[in-house]
């Protein structure tokens, strides 16, 4: 069965400020239906790669196309079709917060007003507040609401919960975004750049790491968990251990062991037991974790 066309493609995408290369030969697909994890450190490329899609910057070589189309050549059929999450939103100050909806809801053909009253109730926004009286985190939720109600084709979110506190952004990634794929499944599809990878662990379907604007790692979620494990192990006494190939990183005190495994976590657990460990522990690590053992991952990939 051939495979829905992708909601965003990315070739070779790269793009210079001045000597400094952002992005360099990035190449990315995301299909219809998914939540699409786009991670990586400050400074790696992230968010220059969102201005690339939204036709906010000019690539300086390579092809991005969204829903098959040229964001620059075809950015009013493209940008109709999908809503944008910055990491730091505006807003005209003078406007009130039912002003502003009352703004963007005016460039698009689809409104839910009974979603856009749902968030509001959710938030505890004062519809009459001026935009100038709201908090950082405030705008943020003015913004998330204003990107859900036209209920897109394609979500867009840069750091979306930056500025909220735990509990709205629990919320939020749980109740709203989650709400907001399965009203659509198969169509429905949220790009998602975060720093707070745990938070959307259980809505990410597959995702990509990008270091010095260069793919690093891309993942079904559910494989990448299959693939890197972490083992435990304790012994009556610390063991001589043997080569233990495909491990990204073994640290021993004493005579407890601790081993991220890189697909080899069966062959590594069969070693272990060799050597008669009086526990012995296998567990999947989470994306966070797997983002935080990049580094281990470049240097077994060198």
């Amino acid at each position: 069965m051939a495979h829905p066309a992708p909601v965003i493609e990315i070739t070779n995408l790269s793009r210079r400020y001045g000597k400094t290369e952002a992005v360099n030969g990035l190449n990315l697909t995301v299909r219809p239906g998914r939540c699409y994890g786009f991670f990586g450190r400050n400074g790696a490329g992230k968010t220059t790669t969102i201005k690339c899609l939204l036709n906010l910057l000019r690539p300086g070589s390579g092809t991005v196309r969204v829903f098959g189309l040229d964001p620059q050549t075809d950015e009013v059929a493209v940008k109709s079709r999908l809503a944008y999450v910055p990491d730091a939103v505006a807003f005209y100050p003078w406007m009130t917060v039912r002003d502003t909806l009352e703004y963007l809801a005016s460039f698009r053909t689809h409104w839910n007003r009974e979603l856009e009253n749902d968030l509001l109730q959710r938030f505890q926004l004062d519809p009459a507040k001026k935009t100038s009286a709201l908090s950082k985190g405030q705008r943020t939720q003015l913004a998330l609401i204003g990107a859900i109600s036209p209920e897109p084709e394609l979500l867009v979110l840069d750091e979306p919960t930056s500025g909220l506190d735990p509990i709205v952004r629990r919320e939020f990634i749980e109740t709203v975004i989650g709400a907001y794929q399965s009203g659509d499944p198969e169509r429905r599809t949220v790009f998602v750049s975060t720093h707070l990878i745990s938070e959307f662990e259980g809505l990410i379907d597959e995702f990509t790491i990008i270091e010095q604007g260069r793919e690093l790692l891309t993942l079904e979620a559910d494989a990448a968990r299959d693939r890197f494990r972490k083992i435990s192990a304790r012994f009556a006494q610390a063991p001589a251990l043997p080569p233990l190939a495909g491990a990204l990183r073994v640290r021993q005190t004493g005579r407890e062991l601790e081993i991220l495994a890189n697909g080899t976590s069966d062959q590594l657990m069969a070693t272990l037991r060799l050597l008669g460990p009086e526990e012995l522990q296998c567990e999947a690590l989470t994306l966070e974790e797997i983002f935080v053992a990049t580094d281990l991952l470049k240097k077994a990939m060198a």
